[in-house]
């Protein structure tokens, strides 16, 4: 069993939802008394938050690298930022230690390439579904035809995020925004839609309308893969 490393706190509240899924899927796997071994290093969002929003991506990095660095001298094989947003930095955070880093863009394309997905609507904070560091990547990895809402949803789903999930608030109406949201993407001819946001999977567990992909779901259980593979 490798040693996973996890750079969490980007939120806390996510970060749990990985610490359980990765325990959850490892006992199912291996059985008895046994949990994965588990090197986590988390930030004080909080700074992050700041540093995002000021478009200061050289300062988050600087956060990222040194919270990786610390992970990797724990004893972990390899690594996971446990965030879509902070996978903008994420070539810089793996250049700077010397284990691999999972991808959750690459987990997720994965998934959805197994699945026979080509089609596929993409929600996230504002970074995730406007610049291309995401959908870029499974466009040219994966093939994949990406699609985002428009600008008035993009924004509600990125104030939904920032001001409700990312502080522990979930609430009904916020859900069925974000199953509005989803349901203009499968009219738009998507064949389900992922949740490129590690909060969004604490609000939304299922729709009737579309397959959801649960990025942090499919992250963690990557991490487990990985872990016990040869």
């Amino acid at each position: 069993m490798k040693t996973i490393g996890l750079i969490g706190g980007m939120s806390w509240e996510s970060t749990s939802d990985y610490y359980r899924i990765i325990n959850t899927e490892m006992k199912k796997r291996v059985g008895g008394f046994n949990s994965a071994k588990i090197a986590l290093y988390s930030v004080n969002f909080g700074e992050i938050e700041k540093l995002q929003c000021s478009g200061d991506w050289e300062g988050t990095s600087t956060f990222l690298i040194d919270a990786a660095q610390k992970v990797e001298k724990a004893g972990a094989d390899f690594l996971l930022i446990c965030t879509n947003t902070m996978h903008i930095i994420a070539e810089e955070v793996e250049e700077s230690v010397n284990i691999p880093l999972i991808h959750i863009a690459d987990a997720t394309g994965e998934a959805l390439i197994t699945d026979g997905i080509k089609n596929v609507g993409l929600l996230g904070t504002s970074y995730t579904m406007e610049k291309d560091f995401y959908k870029g990547r499974l466009t040219e990895k994966y093939g994949l035809n990406v699609i985002v809402p428009d600008e008035k949803d993009r924004k509600i789903v990125n104030d939904l995020i920032y001001k409700e999930l990312c502080l522990g608030i979930v609430k009904d109406s916020s859900r069925d925004e974000f199953d509005r949201v989803v349901s203009k993407l499968s009219s738009k001819g998507c064949e389900a839609v992922i949740l490129g946001c590690t909060e969004i999977g604490i609000l939304l567990k299922e729709n009737s309308t579309i397959p959801l992909y649960d990025t942090t779901k499919i992250h963690a259980t990557k991490a487990v893969d990985f872990s016990l593979s040869d």
